[in-house]
Parts: structure tokens; sequence; C-alpha cells
């Protein structure tokens, strides 16, 4: 199989080659301390060995959930927010041009406060056969907990306390915890969120995997592709050639040269969930100690009907990551019309695909014209397998990023803040 790879040679090219050269060896020392797993947070470096020795027990028993799940519902609701619904998301939206209708639809709940969401989302299972997966290591996040008092309430009333115990899965924390002490006490089977991997890096976890397999998606292919850049990552003698340290170099030397701002641009509107558990990912684990790339996103070619003039032509602190596709299963060719009365006969026997990367091209090269600088990185397809290799590529780079910045890539301390204060206010 073909692999994720990236292209930095036309960012760095305007870029002075002494601050190149010592970024570098700044990247170099962060690859070190995430590698020899000696930094701050270090505790949380479970995510880096999943791909490696893939649990067998783990995924023979989400397979056979799944089985079960599929002979009794036809949606699964899926409660979290944050990591712990933004990976899943990310993964079966990319990849539902290729759904089986044999497995059950997913519905995502918990990640917002807007009532109109979950009111017609009830109005909808009201009608259909649904289970729930919640997923929160403490299970008091207000967002998922309120999400999931109203649904379990909802799922009692429909299938009584006994079946609707049988239609609720949670993933939480393996000792502590309100959902932990609430599974428990109603007899809701449980997976385990790993003491040693945090929210936005547990995609490879049963957070992920379990509401992905339920989607009908290959998750030992997932792993497969994350375990393929895990190989080259954590060798010290291949890790430089690989695309998650390349990463690394090329947005850090960009930080250091006054470019403050990363704008993730995908051409496929498929891909846009990706582009949200990137910012979450890369905002969470970088922006603290007034440090870290601001993580922004556009879908081309749409953005470049609104963004597009500012990228080209607004303040010259941004750079731009653009996820390329090579190949897609659906296409379509425009046809030839006698006459040409619409203008159009230049573009016949072009696939829209075609278009599409002749899009990206030609904004690729008008954008670098305008003074912003461009990564590439090119995806062969679509697919479970080159998925879990971006993901694990995004989350190496990630964890050498932090490092090289010199901040805990892997704590999120000034989050609490809003959190404690709405409790107070809605405590009164």
């Amino acid at each position: 199989m073909k692999n994720v790879s990236i292209n930095t040679k036309q960012a760095l090219k305007h870029i002075p080659t002494p601050l190149v050269e010592a970024v570098s060896e700044q990247v170099y020392n962060g690859y070190k301390t995430l590698i020899r797993r000696n930094g701050p947070g270090n505790d949380f470096l479970g995510w880096m060995d999943l791909p490696v020795n893939p649990d067998k027990k783990l995924l023979e028993r989400i397979k056979n959930d799944v089985n079960e799940q599929k002979k009794k519902s036809d949606i699964i609701v899926v409660i979290g927010i944050g990591g712990s619904y933004l990976g899943a998301r990310a993964v079966t939206e990319a990849l539902n041009f290729s759904r089986k209708p044999s497995f059950p639809e997913i519905a995502f709940a918990g990640n917002n406060l807007n009532a109109l969401d979950l009111s017609l989302l009830m109005d909808k299972l009201d009608k259909r056969n649904y289970s729930i997966v919640v997923i929160s290591k403490s299970g008091t996040t207000t967002e998922p907990a309120i999400a999931f008092r109203i649904l379990r309430q909802h799922l009692i009333k429909k299938y009584g306390e006994n079946e609707a115990a049988n239609r609720i899965i949670a993933i939480t924390d393996k000792s502590r915890g309100t959902l932990k002490n609430l599974s428990d006490m109603c007899g809701y089977p449980t997976y385990i969120i790993p003491d040693d991997v945090g929210g936005r890096f547990s995609v490879l976890t049963p957070v992920g995997l379990l509401p992905i397999a339920l989607a009908g998606y290959d998750i030992e292919k997932i792993l497969e592709g994350a375990g393929a850049i895990a190989e080259m990552c954590l060798d010290e003698n291949q890790a430089i050639y690989s695309p998650a340290y390349q990463y690394a170099i090329a947005r850090n030397v960009l930080y250091a040269a006054g470019f403050d701002i990363e704008i993730l641009v995908n051409y496929l509107d498929n891909l846009n969930y990706v582009s949200e558990w990137w910012k979450q990912l890369y905002g969470e684990s970088e922006g603290k100690d007034g440090k870290g790339l601001f993580p922004a996103s556009v879908s081309n070619t749409t953005d470049l009907h609104s963004l597009g003039q500012f990228i080209q032509g607004g303040t010259r602190k941004l750079f731009e990551t653009v996820l390329q596709v090579d190949r897609v299963k659906y296409d379509i060719t425009v046809p030839e019309i006698d006459g040409d009365i619409d203008n159009l006969n230049y573009v016949a026997g072009k696939s829209l695909h075609q278009i599409n990367k002749i899009a990206q091209k030609a904004t690729t090269s008008a954008h670098l014209e305008g003074g912003v600088p461009n990564i590439t990185i090119a995806i062969p397809q679509i697919s479970e397998y080159s998925l879990g290799q971006l993901i694990y590529m995004f989350e190496f780079a990630c964890g050498i990023s932090g490092y090289t910045i010199e901040v805990n890539p892997f704590d999120q301390p000034d989050v609490e803040n809003y959190k404690s204060k709405m409790k107070k206010l809605l405590k009164g």
C-alpha cells in the first residue's frame, strides 16, 4: 500500500538556511525528549505504542459487540465531546462514501448545548431502534453528562430498565468516576480509557475504535496504517525520514520565521472533521504559556469564495498545510455540449476530481506568489489505512512540536477555568 507523504520544499524555500538549521536542531532535541520519554507529561505517552502491538483481545471483543449491536439497533448514538468524539467522527465522516447499509447509522450527541440538535435527534430515535455509546473518563463533563442523562431516560422509557442496560456501552475510567460508578450500578458493559492516553490522543483506543467499528469500518486497517508510520517514528535511525518528523520541522521553522497561524486545507468536504480533530489536537497541545501556532482550517474550493481573499492578500502571518487526495472512489466526467452554449467545453472530458486537483494546484501557486508558505501532505486515497497513517503522523508531530517550543504537549491546564465558572453559575 502507498503511504502518506509530505512535501515541505515550497514552504521552506525562502526561509534563511541558518534559521532552518537552528530550528531543525531544536526539533531533533524535541524528538529525543519524546522518544526517550523523559519530558513533562511523559505519563501520557501510551498512544505511541497502541498501533505497534494491537490488543487482539480488545479487537475481538469489539467485533463481538459490533455483531450484537447490529442485530438490535439501526442507530448508535455516540455521546462525547472533544477527544471523546472528534477522532471517531473524523474517521466515520471521511469514510462515509463507503458506508455499508448493513451497519448502524452513527449519530453524535453531547458535543454542544444546542436543544434543537438533541430534540431533532430524539424525534428520530422515537421511530428507530437505537443504542448508546457514552464516552467520558470522569462522567462529569457538562455537555455529554447532560445529553446522557436525557437520552438514558429516553432509552429507559422506550425499552424499560433491563433492555436499556443492554443498549448502553460506557467507555470510561477503569476504576473511578461518575460514569464508572453508574455503569457498575446499572450493569452497563464498559471499555477502559487507558490512564496513560489523553483524550485528544485517544483515537486508537476504544474511544475511537469502537464507534468506528460500529459504523462498519476496518479498525485493523487503521491500526496497520498507524503502525507503518509508528515503525518509522519510533526508530531513531529512520524517524528523520518520516512525514511526521518532516512536518514537525517545517511547521516549527515557519513559526520561528514569524508565521504563527497554521491553516489546514482540504479540498474534499468529507475531510472537514479531520480538520476539527486536528484543531483540537494542536490547539490543546501547543496553546499554553503564551506560545503555539493558532490552528485554523478551510474547506476548498468553497472557502476560496469567502476566506480566499484574506489568505491571498491579508496579514502575512499564516501558512497552509494542504491535504491532497490523489485518487477518489467516485468521480463524474463533465460532458461536451454541441455549440458550447455555456462556454464550458474547455473542461469537457475532465472529471470533477481532476478539476478539483487543478484548482488546488492553481491556488497553491497563487498563495505561494502572495507570500503564503505551503506544506503539502499527499494521501493516496481516503481509506482506513491512510487515515490511520494520518492520525499517527499528526499525533507524533504534535508531541515533537510541543517539546520543541518547550511546553507540555499532554496537559490542558487552562480549560478548567471556564468549566469551574460555568458550574458555579449553574449551581447559582
